[in-house]
């Protein structure tokens, strides 16, 4: 009978919980081991690491001169390996060690042709040697959720180091809380003579109204001329 890996029935998914977080992952893996002594079941933890970026140290500048340098180590090194492979295969000693050290000498000046040209193609664009790493910003140290309590109280138990540094539990999600706002109270109406009264007339009516106070201006002024040439009259 033919064995079908589809066939295998798919492992659910384990709901884990986040039991600590550190800034190092030296520091998560301590905590992992801490419940691995106190023989807490570990295969149901896990480290996760979040906020991932690439971090590259520069060890110094890179010459053609200190191209071929390393070079040269790193051809010294793998002729050794290969010398001391093939004088297995000698029937002396004196054979063995004059495969060896003629091995180093032509994996050096290999090592050391082949860093140099390699630098020297490069025309001074990368002048220098680094490390490359990749680093996370916090490493969540998770838990199955039906021994969360069991592992804090074991982790809480265990001696921490001392450059441990704990970071804070993120926020859980929830349902989301709308803002309380208070209520505006409208003013109380004015009442009495001080409250001011609406205009409620259309335009037509506003215009009548300004064009008969202007005649009744008028009047008033006639009246008044007409007085002041009385008086007048009179006193002559």
């Amino acid at each position: 009978m033919e064995y079908s890996p589809a066939a295998e029935p798919a492992s659910p998914a384990v709901d884990r919980r986040l039991l600590v977080s550190y800034d190092n992952y030296a520091a998560a893996q301590r905590a992992v081991d801490t419940l691995s002594d106190a023989g807490f079941p570990v295969e149901n933890s896990a480290i996760i690491g979040s906020d991932l970026r690439l971090e590259e140290t520069v060890t110094g500048r890179l010459t053609n001169g200190r191209a071929a340098l390393t070079g040269l180590v790193s051809g010294a090194v793998f002729g050794l390996i290969v010398g001391m492979f093939l004088g297995l295969f000698t029937s002396t000693t004196t054979s063995f060690f004059g495969l060896v050290l003629w091995s180093i000498l032509w994996g050096a000046v290999a090592g050391a042709a082949f860093g140099f040209v390699g630098h020297a193609f490069t025309g001074g664009t990368r002048d220098f040697s680094s490390r490359s790493s990749i680093v996370a910003g916090r490493y969540d140290v998770l838990v199955a959720s039906a021994m969360l309590d069991q592992a804090q109280a074991l982790l809480q138990g265990g001696v921490r180091p001392a450059d441990t540094v704990v970071l804070q539990r993120p926020p859980s999600a929830g349902p989301a809380t709308p803002p309380v706002t208070t209520p505006v109270t409208p003013p109380s109406p004015v009442s009495g003579d001080t409250a001011p009264q609406a205009d409620l007339r259309t335009d037509a009516e506003r215009a009548d109204a300004r064009d008969e106070d202007a005649r009744d201006e008028e009047v008033r002024d006639e009246e008044a001329r007409d007085e002041a040439g009385l008086s007048r009259g009179r006193r002559m």
